[in-house]
């Protein structure tokens, strides 16, 4: 079965970094695009990062210049470094990966929490 396992989440203050950690039971490279979601509290799922096999990203607006996605091919892992976190990127993060080509893929989900 294949999985997308995170980690990394936490509570951080505002201004802080967090870095989160995507981990696929099998090779990155049966999986493109990839990238994290989050979903705050009432609110829909949204697109935060994502990348492709061949190195391309793309970003939400609000992350632009903050947010950071990478991956390790060797580690089959997807990073997702936040800096200057705000309250506002308070949420459950998701790692996503479109499998194949056609089977579409979540992790379970990690909670980030800026706050002071």
């Amino acid at each position: 079965q294949v999985q997308l396992v995170e980690s990394g989440g936490g509570l951080v203050q505002p201004g802080g970094s967090l870095r989160l950690s995507c981990a696929a039971s099998e090779s990155i490279f049966s999986f493109n695009p990839m990238g994290w979601y989050r979903q705050a509290p009432g609110k829909q799922r949204e697109l935060v990062a994502s990348i492709t096999s061949s190195g391309t990203t793309n970003y939400a607006d609000s992350v632009k210049g903050r947010f950071t996605i990478s991956r390790d091919n060797a580690k089959s892992t997807v990073y997702l470094q936040m800096n200057s976190l705000k309250p506002d990127d308070t949420a459950v993060y998701y790692c996503h990966g479109l499998y194949l080509a056609r089977h579409v893929c979540w992790g379970q989900g990690t909670q980030v929490t800026v706050s002071s």
